[in-house]
C-alpha cells in the first residue's frame, strides 16, 4: 500500500498528494515506535505514582489519620 503526504502551497491554496519515499516511511515508522515507547514510559510512571500514593494513604491510615486528613494531605 502506497503512503502519501499532503503538500499545501499556502499562497495559492493548491493541495497535492505525493507518495512517500522509502526513507520517509522508515522515518515515520521510527517516530511512531519512539512515540509508543514514550507513551508506555509515561503510563508506567503514572501507575507507579498512583501505587505510591495508595501505599502512602494506607500507611497514614495505619498511623491513625482519618480519611479526611489523608485527603487533605493529597493522598
Amino acid at each position: 500500500m502506497t503512503q502519501y503526504k499532503l503538500v499545501v502551497d499556502c499562497t495559492t491554496g493548491k493541495q497535492e498528494y505525493i507518495a512517500l519515499t522509502p526513507a520517509e516511511i522508515a522515518e515515520r515508522d521510527q517516530q511512531a515506535a519512539a512515540a509508543a515507547e514514550e507513551q508506555a514510559k509515561r503510563e508506567a510512571q503514572e501507575q507507579a505514582t498512583a501505587a505510591a500514593k495508595q501505599s502512602a494513604g494506607v500507611k497514614l491510615s495505619s498511623l491513625g489519620l482519618t480519611e479526611q486528613e489523608i485527603k487533605a494531605l493529597g493522598f
